[in-house]
């Protein structure tokens, strides 16, 4: 399917661009405003929430690996993209959304800042409508992704992928 475009349909790219720019606006609040002290944060919870963060990076690091030439920060496929369904993307659809929303969990949860909260709130929300629209342009891209779809959670592996056995 080398000749799939992500332009084939117009406002696309607006969207797509659109929706990462909101995304990298929300991340600048959650990581660059200063520590407040709007609730408490005991040290073990700011050792959980470093490891969670690190973690975070991590599956959004391996993930994004995962992807190849077919990573990109626009919800989008380009003409490089081939449906994954190995690796982290055999335990959840979006596993870099994965990794990032355990980053920005647990950057709130360590922040005492309820301005980091509300950005943390709207960076939720709006990675969940990302990926409902990008899994639209998936959908449209891919024959197979309904029915990889169906069998993946979207963001938190709460069951474990079951291997196919001969009976």
């Amino acid at each position: 399917m080398s000749e799939w475009s992500n332009e084939q349909q117009p406002g696309h790219r607006r969207t797509a661009w659109g929706l990462v720019a909101v995304q990298f606006a929300l991340l600048a609040v959650i990581v660059l405003s200063p520590p407040r002290d709007d609730w408490p944060v005991p040290s073990w919870l700011l050792t959980i929430g470093a490891v969670g963060s690190w973690a975070g990076i991590a599956i959004m690091l391996v993930a994004g690996l995962g992807l190849g030439r077919g990573l990109t920060a626009a919800p989008l496929p380009n003409a490089h993209a081939k449906l994954r369904t190995g690796g982290l993307y055999r335990l959840v659809r979006h596993p870099i959304y994965t990794g990032l929303l355990l980053f920005t969990l647990t950057h709130v949860a360590t922040s005492g800042s309820a301005l980091v909260a509300l950005a943390g709130v709207l960076l939720v929300l709006l990675i969940n409508a990302k990926a409902r629209w990008e899994e639209k342009r998936l959908t449209e891209r891919f024959l197979d992704y309904p029915d990889y779809a169906r069998r993946t959670p979207r963001f938190v592996p709460w069951r474990m992928p079951r291997h196919d056995r001969a009976v």
